[in-house]
């Protein structure tokens, strides 16, 4: 695996310079990622890193991954308390991933949630994967089985994630977790050989060496739940369908908004007993405060329509636990982004005093940072714009070179962007993106494909012939990127292909209304203009 773009620059830390892993320190929002990254590079066990709110987990882990490869998300349920609707597999696959990652990884590893997801009640299924490999020998009878305790469902033909079929030595199955489905070939119990395939036409595609089948379902029913669910239909027998069917093992949809009455009071907090980041703790612990608080408003809401003999608002069990007494007495580093007085400890930033994107200003502070012998990283998001900056500041009289990834103390310019950059004097290092170099903000989105906790489109990710989704257009296909001045303003475009050969130019610092097609089948291109797409949409509801 090639090392992240930015990597080299995180040895630049010294134990002096990198604040402690216990106590109070101001850390800047900026430099968030570059100080986890840090840490992690000195720590002998995996860090779980919390901030207040949902898009700034997806916002850390995005850049985190520009300065390490041993990154991930743990996303919060988009389900609301006492909805009867299961959560996106989607989310319930990158949460097994990420609290997986949180209990076996090792040196390196940084879990970044928000506080949301923290102090939601977990459930006890093992989030681990089922790993196969190519050449290992496993019983296929015991596959088929634990495939369906993983919560796969099984079908004739695969063709959804969380499906999986068996045709003689042959076993497709759909990883919640994965952009496409995998066709395990056996010779007795023996693996002989893996390949993706193609949803639409089930023809085998490119082999692969192993699969990792994350968990289709997070809150999945055992022996001890089924128990459990027997000693409620005794307790409150308001709920006995529900109790009947746990009690049972019979999974149905929605059944996560029963595991506060399932399951013990117990947090992902709870489990890790490794460093902790809180950052913005204020904020954090506000957050934790309201979620509580909304829960049990929702409760008192709901509450006379749970039916006869059920519980009163106060005494349905909690989806959501209060993070200040889980924090409270155990190692963790609080990073505030801003001093409460003189004399806190704080990691020192200084502004680049320079405008975005008036290139003599932005030389003149560039060079004078490298006359202060501080190396000067620009990373900016995508090829074009990288190279565009290049241009623009030798033309000024800077040259800085294009890099694939930075190693050591050379300045340069890379491909890959940050939402936020910052200058660090007492490291050496100023890392600036496209915020502080031309005034754009980066399009929140994903790092990479194996990321499927939402279709926040990410064009970087894309290849062309990917398909996407236009909120008014509908179902278009990705042709490529291309540059092209209007009004004398040069941008980057994604080209969108729709039926009847149209085209749509979407500039790349305006995608809020797209999305990736996430859909398994091979779609239908759709006609321009919306009436096409809300037709389609019209069927679906």
């Amino acid at each position: 695996m090639p090392s992240p773009p930015l990597a080299g620059v995180v040895g630049r830390w010294s134990r002096a310079t990198l604040p402690p892993l216990d106590g109070r320190v101001v850390v800047p929002d900026n430099v968030r990622a570059f100080v986890l990254a840090g840490l992690a590079a000195r720590c002998d066990r995996p860090i779980l890193a919390v901030v207040p709110g949902e898009q700034e987990a997806r916002d850390l882990a995005d850049d985190l991954a520009c300065f390490t490869a041993d990154v991930a998300h743990l996303p919060a349920w988009e389900t609301l308390p006492f909805e009867h609707v299961s959560p996106n597999t989607t989310t319930m696959a990158a949460r097994a991933r990420a609290r997986h990652r949180l209990a076996t990884g090792g040196p390196g590893t940084i879990v970044v949630a928000p506080v949301r997801a923290i102090v939601q009640r977990v459930s006890p299924s093992d989030p681990a994967p089922l790993e196969v490999a190519v050449g290992a020998t496993i019983p296929f009878d015991g596959l088929i089985g634990r495939l369906a305790a993983l919560g796969y469902e099984r079908t004739e033909r695969v063709e959804h994630r969380g499906e999986f079929a068996v045709r003689g030595g042959i076993v497709d199955v759909y990883p919640v977790g994965d952009a496409d489905p995998a066709r395990f070939d056996f010779w007795g119990d023996d693996v002989e050989s893996i390949r993706r395939f193609d949803v639409g036409s089930q023809r085998s595609e490119e082999p692969v060496d192993a699969i990792d089948v994350v968990p289709a379902r997070e809150f999945r029913i055992d022996e001890t739940i089924a128990v459990r669910a027997a000693e409620l239909a005794g307790e409150h027998p308001w709920a006995q369908a529900t109790w009947d069917l746990v009690s049972q093992r019979i999974p149905f949809a929605g059944v996560e908004s029963w595991l506060p009455w399932l399951v013990p009071e117990r947090t992902v907090l709870d489990d890790h007993e490794g460093p902790l980041v809180v950052f913005d703790p204020v904020r954090s612990l506000a957050r934790s405060r309201d979620l509580v608080a909304e829960e049990r408003d929702l409760a008192e809401a709901l509450a006379p329509t749970w039916g006869t003999g059920s519980p009163g608002a106060d005494e349905a069990p909690p989806l959501y636990l209060d993070l200040e007494t889980r924090v409270a007495g155990r190692p963790a580093l609080l990073a505030p982004p801003l001093a409460a007085s003189p004399d806190d400890e704080r990691v020192e930033t200084r502004p680049l005093g320079a405008t975005p994107g008036d290139p003599t200003e932005l030389v003149a502070a560039l060079a004078t940072l490298r006359a202060d012998d501080i190396q000067v990283v620009a990373a900016l998001d995508g090829e074009a714009a990288a190279d565009r900056v290049a241009r623009v500041l030798a033309d000024e009289g800077l040259a800085l070179d294009r890099l694939e990834t930075v190693d050591g103390r050379e300045s340069g310019i890379v491909a890959v962007g940050l939402h936020r950059g910052f200058v660090l004097p007492a490291v050496g290092v100023a890392v600036l993106g496209d915020q502080e170099l031309t005034g754009r903000r980066r399009a929140h989105r994903p790092p990479g494909r194996a990321r499927a906790t939402d279709t926040s489109l990410g064009y970087r990710d894309l290849v062309p012939g990917d398909h996407v989704v236009h909120h008014r257009h509908g179902i278009g296909r990705f042709e490529g990127l291309v540059t092209r001045t209007i009004a004398g303003t040069e941008r980057d475009y994604l080209v969108i292909a729709y039926a009847v050969e149209d085209s749509l130019y979407v500039p790349t610092d305006q995608l809020a209304g797209i999305e990736a097609y996430t859909g398994g089948e091979q779609p239908r291109l759709s006609r321009m203009g919306g009436s096409d797409w809300e037709k389609t949409k019209g069927r679906e509801r």
